[in-house]
């Protein structure tokens, strides 16, 4: 789960940046890199985190309401990438997906990864699967 919370670290300081860009160049630039960390997040979140979170806890309510952020989170990553610094809404767009983000990790961490703790996850093995997999993503999207 470090990995995971090292991430969300990572994604609110890049939107906490973002807020102080005057630059279309500078904006541009950060939220490629925004977008490129939460695409990856998210896949690594879907494949491996969802899926045992589904076996371990008896109430999959916490998934499905991370699965539907994931989508809307998508949507908007979607959309950013379709546009420019200069286009009307993108700077606001940038900001929702920071508020969706936060929300996000805010139930992740208070209340899912909490929860699959409890259960007693060998957590270092899907680490190791998250950091290998991250890695994997990463090289393949900046290729």
């Amino acid at each position: 789960m470090d990995l995971l919370e090292q991430d969300h670290r990572e994604a609110e300081a890049f939107f906490e940046q973002f807020e102080r860009l005057e630059s279309n160049g500078e904006k541009a630039k950060l939220a490629a890199r925004i977008c490129l960390a939460l695409t990856v997040h998210t896949q690594i979140e879907e494949e491996f985190v969802y899926p045992m979170a589904r076996k371990l806890l008896e109430q999959a309510e916490l998934v499905d309401e991370a699965e539907v952020e994931h989508a809307a989170a998508k949507q908007l990553i979607a959309e950013i990438e379709s546009m420019s610094p200069r286009d009307k809404l993108f700077d606001a767009k940038v900001k929702v997906l920071g508020e969706y983000v936060k929300h996000h990790v805010r139930e992740e961490e208070n209340e899912l990864f909490p929860k699959m703790r409890e259960r007693d996850l060998a957590f270092y093995k899907l680490g190791q699967r998250l950091a290998a997999r991250k890695t994997a993503l990463l090289i393949e999207r900046r290729s």
